[in-house]
């Protein structure tokens, strides 16, 4: 593709989008910026979920992963599905029931102030490197296959695009990113669509033969039964799913955020879910892509990348035409910034609720602190990205999200826990030194489990020996 093709697309795309931040934006109050004056329409946040769900880590990784895995992650989106279930269950309408704009708010009703900064700073660090990490994907396609190519430094282009985010979030927050997520979200599953259906023509395969060779492929084997101690095993990924489902969605003020800007309980419900529902099948279906890129690539004599992860942009950029290359760039951009901004506009709504407090204190301009809070965090995303980027390349980043929320959601998810399913009091100050320990001998059992467990390995249900050590310290410190 042409330079001047990829940056009439760029232009044009991020023009939308900031036309969108400025007509949702309104008067760019607290309120409308922390819970959108919760008006959202259930729908609109529905499909604006499945791009902030999904990423670029996924719309990357998944189908790169396919190579080596096979189909084994959709065991873990199975078990997405049953942690949804337990989110509008339980955890959706004791939020509503208790009116919190910070999800974490109920930790200090539960447990205690501590407790309450703990789960909350738990959030800020999970979120805000968990969505460095996606925003990286975005900034290292474009660095790739444009920057690249006119000089532009590695810097610059991540810079440049955490100040696209930044300009279009910063007055509506919450409001204005229920729509541009829709927006974005139509990008990222045409992307998907159009490319299955290119490589279809390429390979002259109809759509039902199309099914037929990924189904005949070693690529399609989807549940692994056999082996216990294998990290496919089908009971490790589809537990893992539940509960990194439900940290990383029922335990997140980012995702709840935009659930607690529905009208009420009942459209946030149908809501989760429609979105569970479809977002099971749009992650069969990047399943799909990705045996059908391997096979594309085995038929044409292309050489697959060492790195799977790059396999997609190769293909889609070089081999696949013009088509699938616009939509490719759109759908890449359009998964990395829903999930970004989202958490941007989150982050700076945990800080300014969970620690300046301004839904409780008097400030003479609420606005003005917002402001900084939102520029500071989008500084650290820079920094992280760049780390990230210089130092942390050596798996596929879907591994590395996964495995990065296990060790900081799990604390939360033990707090979260204690809090519903007992009814006992704790010596609160002790919180943040029990939420220290259990990650650290968390990573030293996964690093030696193979020797301390008779050769298991994890998948990523170590988050469930996280939580558990934390729930069993959290009860050492309980009140008699």
């Amino acid at each position: 593709m042409s330079i001047t093709l990829i940056s009439i697309l760029l232009v044009a795309y991020f023009g939308i989008l900031l036309w969108m931040g400025y007509i949702t934006s309104g008067k760019g109050d607290e309120e409308a910026f922390f819970s959108g004056n919760k008006q959202s329409p259930w729908y609109l946040v529905a499909f604006g979920m499945i791009g902030t769900s999904l990423s670029g880590v996924t719309f990357i990784s998944v189908p790169g992963k396919v190579g080596v895995a096979q189909f084994a992650y959709f065991q873990l989106v199975l078990g997405y599905l049953a942690g949804y279930l337990v989110v509008a269950g339980l955890l959706m309408p004791l939020y509503y029931r208790l009116n919190v704009v910070s999800i974490y708010s109920y930790l200090e009703q539960r447990l205690g102030w501590w407790s309450y900064k703990t789960g909350s700073t738990l959030f800020l660090v999970s979120r805000t490197v968990g969505s460095s990490l996606r925003l990286f994907i975005a900034a290292d396609v474009l660095q790739t296959f444009l920057f690249n190519r006119i000089g532009i430094p590695f810097i610059v282009t991540v810079a440049i695009t955490i100040l696209l985010i930044w300009l279009y979030t910063f007055k509506g927050g919450i409001k204005t990113i229920v729509w541009t997520d829709t927006f974005q979200t139509f990008f990222l599953v045409s992307a998907v669509i159009i490319s299955v259906v290119v490589i279809g023509w390429e390979l002259n395969w109809g759509a039902l033969e199309l099914f037929e060779q990924v189904q005949k492929s070693s690529y399609s084997s989807i549940f692994f039964w056999d082996d216990p101690l294998a990290k496919n095993y089908f009971w490790k990924q589809f537990i893992s799913g539940m509960f990194i489902t439900i940290v990383m969605t029922g335990l997140d003020q980012d995702l709840m955020q935009k659930n607690l800007s529905c009208k009420n309980i009942s459209e946030a419900k149908k809501n989760m879910y429609w979105f569970s529902f479809v977002l099971v099948v749009i992650n069969f279906l990047f399943l799909t892509l990705g045996a059908l890129l391997f096979l594309f690539a085995t038929t044409k004599g292309i050489e697959i990348p060492k790195n799977t992860d790059q396999l997609y942009p190769i293909l889609a950029l070089n081999h696949l035409g013009s088509v699938v290359g616009v939509f490719f760039l759109l759908g890449i951009i359009a998964s990395s910034y829903a999930s970004s901004d989202s958490a941007l506009a989150a982050l700076t709504t945990s800080f300014c609720i969970d620690f300046l407090q301004m839904d409780k204190k008097e400030y003479k301009n609420k606005t003005r602190h917002r402001t900084y809070v939102h520029i500071g965090f989008s500084i650290l995303f820079f920094l992280i990205i760049v780390f990230v980027h210089f130092f942390l390349r050596t798996q596929t980043l879907i591994d590395t999200v996964l495995g990065a929320a296990a060790y900081t959601y799990g604390p939360l998810l033990g707090l979260f826990a204690f809090g519903i399913f007992t009814d006992k009091k704790i010596v609160d100050r002790w919180v943040p030194l029990v939420c220290i320990v259990p990650p650290i001998l968390t990573y030293y059992i996964q690093a030696n489990s193979t020797v301390l467990l008779w050769g298991y390995t994890f998948a990523f249900e170590h988050i469930l020996i996280n939580a558990g050590l934390t729930f069993i310290g959290l009860w050492m410190i309980k009140k008699e």
